[in-house]
């Protein structure tokens, strides 16, 4: 297996239909394989791109400029927009969910525990994250595991735990069903491209990760114990703006 094709499918395992597409994966590679670093765009290169199109046919229309937009951004970059069957699941499971719980009144609130993972990297710079095969990073994890599961019922072994997690493959695969099922884990679905839904993703990981910014670890193990401290150190009112947004 390539590079590319390793990438993509470690990508996909963790990210499922969020992760990027091959394209922009070979792009990237080649880009580091030339020496650049930072996964910043460069501002000059849409425009560039845009003047490119111009000086190619001085008549060019903007339905044809945004068409080729359109292109870049999803056959390269890999981003999707939702379609109104999307975002017309999006309202039903919301509409849904407040149902279920009453609007956040109901006492079963406290029974969800979310879940997700990201990886995490041994150097972590302010402006930019050096992202290659030669980084030492780690995959980092808040999930409901067999540790937390015991935890959770210590004191009421009958405890209703409720999981919210995204739609990664890692999350729908048979095993993982069956692993929570065997542990009487109740799923809560999520709809699809919906990032800004999952407390771990619009919140959790974002701030901790702006906390680690800077820091440079000796290890994988040093950079997790730092993440699990982060997560500690948070105070509670921060953790209420999570769900007051």
């Amino acid at each position: 297996m390539d590079i590319v094709s390793e990438c993509l499918a470690e990508l996909l395992s963790v990210f499922g239909n969020e992760a990027p597409h091959q394209s922009t994966i070979s792009r990237w590679y080649g880009e580091m394989k030339r020496g650049r670093v930072s996964l910043s765009d460069d501002p000059r290169e849409n425009v560039d791109a845009v003047r490119k199109l111009i000086i190619k046919d001085r008549h060019v229309t903007y339905r044809e400029i945004e068409t080729a937009i359109q292109k870049i951004l999803h056959e390269e970059l890999g981003v999707r927009k939702l379609v109104s069957q999307q975002k017309a699941a999006r309202v039903n499971w919301c509409q849904k969910t407040l149902d279920c719980f009453n609007s956040g009144n109901s006492k079963n609130v406290y029974s969800i525990v979310s879940g997700d993972e990201s990886w995490i990297y041994c150097e972590e710079k302010a402006t930019e994250v050096i992202r290659s095969r030669s980084v030492s990073k780690k995959m980092v994890a808040t999930f409901v595991s067999k540790a937390v599961i015991t935890e959770l019922r210590k004191i009421n072994p009958e405890r209703r735990i409720i999981l919210h997690q995204d739609n990664a493959s890692s999350h729908t695969t048979q095993k993982t069903r069956q692993y929570l099922t065997e542990e009487n884990v109740e799923l809560l679905d999520h709809p699809p491209y919906s990032p800004d839904l999952s407390p771990n993703d619009f919140f959790t990981f974002p701030k901790i990760k702006n906390r680690l910014r800077g820091q440079r670890f000796q290890s994988s193990e040093e950079a997790v114990d730092a993440f699990k401290n982060a997560i500690l150190d948070l105070p509670a009112n921060e953790w209420n703006k999570c769900f007051e947004n």
